[in-house]
């Protein structure tokens, strides 16, 4: 009996975390026509989310990119494939590993602090006094938050993507097991990742990023108590979000059976000819 009633507490405390999420966005879409009064606002937010988080973001994303490359080198050379490591690195950092780690990465800089800024402003009362001056929280302080994620998320996910491209053509040109060329790298990169993969890697991002903020401000926005619980909120928010973040998606568990989707389809093209000892390698650069 005490189990269940443990289950009930905690599915209901689930359902309610939802719903307050869901009103709080449906609030901050209700005050949408306000958004160009407040540009001024907006371009703060622009700042703090884009342009702050993308140092991290170079940097995390340039080493996804050399391990990818690294790894990949040591698994084709068994069956010389080499030349075919720019299809995985090109496509696993497009479809899957750019947006997740873009969206933990957001969650973790941003996140938290939008999550504490907007918790010690209800704790010492501000929200209050906002809403005494029928100044809703949800039009100046998450609307703004959640329109600059939308403009910023792509731009991120865009130079996320070409440092982790590059990341990988360093392994391949400098490192020894690799030693492929740039021009070969980026050949099979063009010729096997296509432009709607990268337009579902920013789809994915924008629905991220979106969901990051938009925790992050509900869970600031009903922090309740003293200062400690400023913390407390600031940890519940990274938690939920990327808890919600592995829930919603398994793509860095089977991010790299993308590339080896594509690299098993280069397999095929030059292993065919029913011969298993007579290979053909088929170059990017002559076979477009």
């Amino acid at each position: 009996m005490g189990a269940q009633f443990a289950d009930m507490k905690q599915l209901n405390s689930i359902v309610e975390g939802v719903g307050s999420v869901v009103q709080l966005l449906f609030r901050s879409a209700s005050y949408a026509g306000s958004l160009p009064r407040q540009w001024a606002r907006f371009i703060e937010q622009c700042y703090q989310i884009g342009y702050t988080t993308l140092p991290i973001v170079a940097i995390l994303s340039f080493f996804i990119g050399t391990v990818l490359a690294l790894e990949a080198g040591y698994a084709m050379e068994g069956f010389g494939a080499k030349e075919f490591i720019g299809s995985l690195v090109g496509l696993s950092m497009a479809r899957e590993l750019g947006p997740m780690m873009t969206s933990v990465l957001l969650a973790g800089r941003v996140g938290s602090a939008i999550a504490a800024e907007l918790a010690s402003m209800k704790v010492y009362q501000e929200i209050d006094a906002l809403t005494t001056m029928n100044i809703p929280a949800a039009k100046i302080l998450v609307l703004p938050r959640l329109a600059a994620v939308l403009v910023m998320m792509p731009v991120l996910i865009v130079i996320a993507n070409i440092v982790g491209w590059f990341g990988g053509s360093v392994v391949a040109r400098y490192v020894s097991t690799v030693g492929i060329s740039p021009e070969s790298y980026f050949a099979a990169l063009r010729h096997y990742t296509k432009f709607k993969d990268v337009i579902n890697g920013m789809e994915k991002a924008e629905v991220f990023g979106f969901v990051v903020v938009l925790v992050c401000c509900d869970i600031g926005l009903n922090t309740k108590g003293g200062p400690r619980e400023i913390g407390a909120a600031v940890t519940r928010a990274v938690e939920h979000v990327v808890g919600q973040l592995a829930q919603g998606t398994v793509t860095v568990p089977v991010a790299a059976r993308v590339g080896m989707a594509a690299a098993a389809d280069a397999y095929e093209l030059f292993a065919a000819g029913g011969k298993f000892g007579k290979i053909v390698l088929v170059n990017p650069l002559t076979h477009p």
